[in-house]
């Protein structure tokens, strides 16, 4: 049986590792820099969600979001972060109840999210579930324009 429940920060190093697996799966564990003392700070502020999926006692999964509000609707919504199932738990229902947990804490607030459209597996995945996914791209500045 999978439980999903809510991080608190006491779960913080259990989070980085579920992190870097993800960031390792997308050949990405460089961009890792989060540390353990820094999620114990995130996970204890309210607008920030982080929901683990256990399987006889083990992380196996999660999803995380933020509460945000659209400028252009004037309503909140969860914007995702990540979803993820450790890989010997993919295809046995894991995604898909963290999914439903989120629409469940959503209380009818859209989820928007990002997917890389190399990740055609995941493509797949939230199209089953009924999303709609709509193709953008995204810009990303980290310094000062000169």
């Amino acid at each position: 049986m999978t439980l999903i429940r809510r991080a608190t920060p006491d779960d913080a190093s259990v989070v980085h590792r579920l992190i870097r697996e993800l960031a390792e799966h997308q050949d990405e564990g460089w961009a890792v820099t989060v540390s353990v003392a820094d999620l114990e700070r995130m996970l204890a502020r309210p607008e920030i969600t982080y929901l683990i999926a256990e399987r006889d006692g083990r992380a196996v999964g999660y999803v995380s979001w933020l509460e945000r509000i659209s400028f252009w609707s004037g309503e909140d919504y969860l914007a995702l972060d990540d979803l993820y199932v450790s890989g010997t738990e993919r295809g046995r229902g894991v995604g898909e109840l963290l999914m439903r947990a989120a629409a469940e804490a959503a209380q009818g607030k859209v989820i928007r999210w990002e997917v890389a459209e190399s990740n055609e597996a995941a493509q797949r995945f939230y199209t089953r579930i009924g999303a709609t996914l709509v193709s953008k791209k995204i810009g990303r500045l980290r310094q000062a324009l000169r």
